[in-house]
């Protein structure tokens, strides 16, 4: 060891954190010359000659190693889930074979099941999709075109003579008419009568007057010129043959006894409003407004299922010679969704009556009013179960509890939810009854999707809790068309001690991983979360996962894509009203510009007791009732009269 570094410089040095997370050791020596400037040696001479002190220097330069590996695998696993998030595939399957890594673990299964017990028929494999051209449904339009010969190129060039027609050969041709503006113009015809019509003016100014009017002055002379009011007591021709003589009945006004006879019988002249009658109009969507229904549908299904913006919209019928600006199409779609809230309304009240909802939500843009910025809003969807089927979405400006507070604040029952703590608040018990109102069902698919990223950091764990989760997913795969009560049954034989071996690994596994590792975090999650993530098996209507949720949220974010931004908060409950209606049809397999074209119909003439006939759900059950419904055979009784008398 050099003598004269003697108290110059420490040995060791605390190790020194960069902006990166590694960390250095800094070898403090006593060096002269060109290395004494970084401290760093660079030759055998440099070291100290002790074997204690070189011993240490080996196990800080392991740890400082080590901790360095650690923070590079850190880095690049995080590297490796943006580059497959921007440019990998989205799947989270795995190969099938990594299952045989875990033998141990599957003789363990086959030896707990009974021999004797006959193994379960595996269903069918699904068949695949025939190739090549497939029927053409017959709800399609047909357009014959007949080709024929004409009479010259009939003619047998042997003989002469015509040729007869012998057959056809048919053959089909799908082809395409571009969908197009088309205006309806509404003639509402007026009828007048003519005999009221031809009344002298000054007859229906009389029945204008005043009250006042009605009591004769002995003083106004024009009265005389008048007719007499018909009354019940005489005729109308007498009162014509009475004409000459106007004042004969003035001496018995001065009586104050009959003079309430003429006030019960004023002139019974119509009123010009009732000589003129117009047919009724139909009620329009918009009152007053230029696009009908039909068009109003298309421009819905255009933005929230096509995912067009409006200003493609615009383009799209300006090609057609019809220019519509793209804020008057956003004042349409705002208008519809105020004709529409009725029925959301009823949609809304109708989801919460379900025994099991599946929420999730997603971030959407925002633009503020006054200053014009972007802020983050969210879209939260509500979905139904088997008995409500309806898919309803809603629109906050953030991620606050108080969205999904407000909308399930009358909900009871179970809730599929991701681990976000803005649902934790609805999860607490009722002080009065010491029961919790909506019961957590967590979701194991995010829980398995952790360790499916954590295969680059540690592959032989990761892979084990996937072939856990495969079992259990297999199981699901396999039940798929159980009733309710043989899944809950299944579950609880098959899924609930796979669930156990499964819990007793993670327990085992938490103390041999880092905590803030991928693996760890991964651990973590599903230990702070396991009862909701196996409260799945306690009902065979809950599902084991949130997928349902998931996948109608990737509908907003490819329409976020196109339409980037809400212009505003009504914007923003404008979009969630509309999506629900055509997330509800694309569920329920029902075409949702039929389905709002009819809705937007007859809604504006729909009483409230009405409204649940225009739910998708019965609204295409009576469509298919009515397309199943055989025509009637029997003539009706204006067609048998015209046969007869053509007879």
């Amino acid at each position: 060891m050099n003598k004269g570094a003697a108290g110059a410089a420490p040995l060791f040095s605390r190790p020194l954190q960069n902006n990166y997370g590694l960390s250095f050791v800094i070898i403090g020596m006593s060096l002269t010359g060109p290395a004494a400037a970084d401290q760093s040696p660079t030759a055998a001479e440099q070291l100290p000659d002790e074997v204690a002190t070189l011993k240490r220097m080996v196990l800080e330069l392991l740890a400082s190693l080590h901790e360095r590996d650690r923070d590079i695998a850190g880095l690049r696993h995080r590297i490796d889930l943006l580059l497959r998030r921007l440019y990998g595939p989205r799947s989270e399957r795995f190969p099938p074979n990594q299952l045989l890594l875990f033998a141990e673990m599957i003789a363990g299964q086959d030896t707990a099941e009974s021999p004797t017990e006959p193994a379960a028929p595996r269903p069918p494999r699904r068949r695949c999709r025939p190739h090549g051209r497939r029927r053409l449904p017959d709800n399609l339009r047909r357009d014959p075109r007949h080709h024929e010969l004409s009479e010259a190129e009939r003619v047998c060039q042997g003989c002469g003579q015509m040729r007869i027609d012998i057959g056809v050969d048919k053959s089909e041709q799908l082809d395409y008419q571009p969908a197009s503006l088309f205006v309806v113009e509404h003639f509402v015809h007026k009828y007048v009568c003519p005999g009221c019509a031809k009344r002298p003016a000054q007859a229906r100014e009389q029945q204008t007057r005043p009250a006042q009017e009605s009591e004769p002055m002995p003083s106004r002379e024009p009265e005389a010129q008048l007719p007499p009011p018909p009354t019940n007591s005489m005729p109308a021709s007498r009162a014509a043959d009475a004409g000459p003589e106007p004042i004969a009945p003035r001496p018995q006004t001065t009586d104050p006894s009959p003079r309430p006879q003429p006030q019960a019988t004023p002139f019974l002249i119509p009123d010009p409003g009732e000589v003129v009658i117009a047919a009724p109009k139909p009620a329009m969507p918009i009152a007053k407004g230029l696009p009908g229904p039909g068009l109003l549908a298309h421009l819905i299904v255009s933005k929230c299922v096509d995912h067009l913006p409006l200003h493609r919209l615009e383009r799209v019928y300006q090609r057609q010679g019809v220019f519509l600006h793209r804020s008057t199409l956003c004042d349409w779609m705002g208008a519809c969704a105020d004709l529409l809230r009725p029925l959301y309304d009823l949609m809304v009240s109708v989801v919460l009556q379900s025994r099991a909802l599946h929420t999730d939500d997603t971030t959407v843009k925002m633009q503020e009013l006054v200053t014009h910025l972007l802020s983050t809003a969210r879209l939260w969807v509500y979905w139904g179960d088997a008995a409500h089927p309806y898919n309803v979405f809603d629109f906050t400006r953030n991620r606050k509890r108080d969205g999904p507070q407000q909308f399930l604040a009358n909900y009871q029952g179970y809730l599929h939810a991701d681990a976000f703590s803005g649902y934790d608040g609805l999860y607490l018990p009722d002080p009065q009854t010491a029961t919790a109102r909506i019961i957590e069902v967590a979701c194991n698919a995010h829980a398995r999707r952790k360790f499916y990223e954590a295969r680059s950091s540690d592959a032989l764990r990761a892979h084990q809790a996937l072939a856990y989760y495969r079992q259990l997913y297999e199981l699901e795969r396999h039940a798929k068309d159980f009733s309710d009560t043989q899944r809950l049954q299944m579950r609880q034989d098959l899924a609930v001690p796979i669930l156990g071996q499964f819990h007793t690994w993670l327990e085992a596994q938490r103390p041999e991983v880092l905590p803030k590792s991928p693996m760890g975090e991964a651990i973590g999650y599903a230990l702070n979360n396991w009862e909701a993530l196996r409260r799945y098996t306690e009902a065979g209507f809950l599902a084991i996962d949130n997928n349902v949720s998931e996948r109608e949220m990737k509908r907003i974010a490819i329409g976020r894509k196109n339409w980037l931004t809400i212009g505003s908060p009504r914007g923003g409950q404008t979009a969630a009203m509309l999506f629900s209606f055509t997330s509800t049809c694309l569920r329920l397999s029902v075409e949702p510009w039929a389905y709002l074209q009819d809705v937007l119909t007859r809604l504006p003439t729909t009483t409230a007791g009405q409204l649940g006939e225009l739910l998708p759900d019965r609204w295409e059950t009576v469509r298919r009732a009515g397309l199943a419904a055989p025509p009637t055979s029997e003539p009706s009784p204006t067609a048998s009269g015209s046969a007869e008398s053509a007879r």
